[in-house]
Parts: structure tokens; sequence; C-alpha cells
């Protein structure tokens, strides 16, 4: 067995644990070397929190074990191909890299259709079911001044 297959088990074995306890289908593993970081399944119906999704619950609880909100150097497992949000949750982390076991299609038959929202990206914002309008305002850059003004600021 691969490294990677070993640390997928360990993820699925969450995503199964997690659906005995009440919550959903998955799990994730973040490992640096051969050092579990952090593992967490998914939250969302238990937590009453959509973005309790396993991916975002590991790299929290890894950044937070870390101690720095930059995850370079470790490697994300997930029990199922990340949402667009755990994607990008990944690439904000700076994750190595990412590894999965099922796909969007898996996730589907089991009633999770993130291949919706796969394809809502690629439509324009007008046809959203969820509307997404900007106002802008004379002074809605301000707070990116201030942070280029500020000299003690953490870049990320």
């Amino acid at each position: 067995m691969t490294s990677d297959a070993r640390w997928l088990q360990q993820a699925v074995a969450l995503a199964t644990a997690s659906v005995a306890e009440g919550g959903g289908p998955f799990g994730a593993v973040i490992v640096r070397g051969d050092e579990v970081v952090a593992e967490a399944a998914n939250r969302v119906t238990l937590d009453l929190d959509p973005t309790a999704h396993a991916e975002v619950a590991a790299i929290r609880i890894a950044a937070r074990t870390l101690g720095t909100h930059e995850l370079t150097g470790c490697t994300l497992y997930a029990s199922c191909e990340p949402c667009p949000m755990c994607a990008s949750s990944a690439l904000w982390a700076r994750l190595d890299r990412v590894c999965y076991a099922a796909d969007r299609h898996d996730a589907a038959r089991g009633g999770f259709d993130d291949a919706v929202f796969y394809e809502l990206f690629d439509r324009p914002r007008e046809s959203w079911p969820m509307p997404v309008h900007q106002e802008r305002l004379a002074d809605a850059a301000q707070p990116f001044d201030t942070w280029l003004d500020h000299e003690d600021r953490t870049a990320y």
C-alpha cells in the first residue's frame, strides 16, 4: 500500500465513522512527512455550520497545531474530491498538494451535488440563483490602503 493510500484509508474511515455519529460522509487528514498534523470529519449538520466541511476543519486544526496560517510542507488527504470552498481553502493554506479518494460524481450519487457549484462559477453572475451585487462606496478601498500602510502586517 502506498503512503497516499494509507492516509486516504484513514480519511475514508473518518468519513464512515462520521455518518455513524450523525455527521456527513466526509473525512480529511493533513500530513506533514509521516506525521498526522490534523484530522477531521464533516460536522455541517451537527454544528449547524455550512462551512464545517472536513477539509476546512482539518485546515483550521492544522494551522493551530503548527502555529501558522501557511501549511507549506503538508498534504491534505480527503475522502472525497474537495468542493470549491474546500479547494479554495487548501489553496489559501498553501498546502503542497491535495489527494482524494471518491470524486464529485460519487458525492452526487450520495446526494451531495458539488458539481453544481463547480458549474456555477463558470457562469455569469447574473445567472446565479443568489444575487451577488457590488455597491461601490467612495471609501471601499480604505481597508486595503490601511493594510498597505501598516508596517507590522503579516503577508498571506
